[in-house]
């Protein structure tokens, strides 16, 4: 994906100018370079920013960063061209780092296993059938360890940049090029941009006939009961059928739906947070915003700040 490959480069060179306005010198702080698979010639450095500073024989860079392709899963290879030459990168000490799909090229080095990771949320499944010794965190927008790091979500280049910077240059020369470019400080998290979208093609007609009827009805007063009931199912083996072919227990599964609820709610921005917990079963305000933040991570009040729309500008 150039338009990633390009942003990256346009935000290190900015940072590069700023750092050098601020520090009061001429003296580059950044470098940045472009590789790529040139067949015959192999891989090859074929942009870069300060090409007086190469040196005979240089080959490791500093920090590598692998984008994402447009259809994730060809970032894997049959033939492990980039795959051995990322092992020896991370060999001579370079840090490893991927952007969303870009992480199942990192993955095929073997590098990852037994590590956490994070991608976007749709590629988890094909990446944990491919590589089960990896641990994949889907609502982390970032894992971090001192040699490899990993970002899901195509714009979470963003956050890797400023995490690249922080890493290389320190906290200010960071915070002076996310407040130039009016982009937040790497803090998020892959679960505030989710939607709930439940399984519904397990193939359990008797489960699907109650997630049907849980959907089409206000979250507020519902039980398990009726769910189970829906279901024509005795209720031990509702539970343990609904569990199997959801991945939930039909209790976390009707929270999720009223967290779902809430959050379009607190984002509309036109009722008070009472109502909103009113309005997904909630007779105790304070249950409500346990609830909430404990799913969330945030409090109502903070996530209406943070993800409310304006209905006035």
């Amino acid at each position: 994906m150039l338009g990633i490959v390009h942003g990256l480069t346009d935000l290190f060179r900015m940072t590069d100018d700023l750092s050098r306005a601020r520090l009061g010198s001429n003296d580059p702080v950044l470098r940045i370079s472009h590789f790529a698979d040139t067949g015959a010639g192999g891989i090859v450095r074929t942009f870069d920013s300060l090409p007086g500073m190469a040196q005979p024989g240089e080959s490791i860079a500093r920090v590598i960063i692998i984008p994402p392709r447009e259809t994730a899963i060809l970032g894997t290879e049959i033939a492990p061209k980039w795959s051995d030459w990322l092992i020896g990168q991370h060999a001579g000490g370079a840090v490893l780092t991927s952007i969303c799909g870009g992480t199942f090229l990192l993955a095929q080095t073997g590098l990852l296993d037994g590590r956490r990771a994070t991608t976007h949320a749709c590629s988890v499944p094909n990446l944990t059938a491919l590589f089960p010794a990896i641990e994949f965190d889907v609502d982390a927008v970032r894992t971090e360890d001192d040699d490899i790091i990993t970002v899901g979500g195509i714009m979470a280049w963003t956050d890797l940049a400023l995490v690249i910077v922080r890493r290389l240059l320190g906290t200010a020369a960071m915070m002076e090029i996310a407040d130039f470019m009016m982009i937040e400080p790497p803090n998020r998290e892959q679960r505030f941009h989710k939607t709930f979208l439940p399984d519904m093609n397990h193939g359990d007609t008797a489960i699907l006939k109650s997630q049907y009827e849980l959907h089409a009805r206000a979250p507020a007063g519902i039980t398990v009961n009726d769910m189970a009931q829906w279901s024509g199912l005795e209720m031990r083996t509702f539970a343990r059928r609904f569990h199997g072919a959801t991945g939930l227990r039909p209790n976390e599964y009707r929270l999720k739906l009223r967290m779902e609820k809430a959050r379009e709610l607190l984002e509309a921005n036109t009722v008070p947070i009472s109502q909103v917990a009113s309005d997904i079963g909630y007779g105790d305000i304070a249950s409500f915003r346990q609830a909430f933040a404990k799913e969330m991570g945030f409090r109502p009040s903070d996530y209406r700040k943070k993800f409310g729309h304006s209905l006035t500008g």
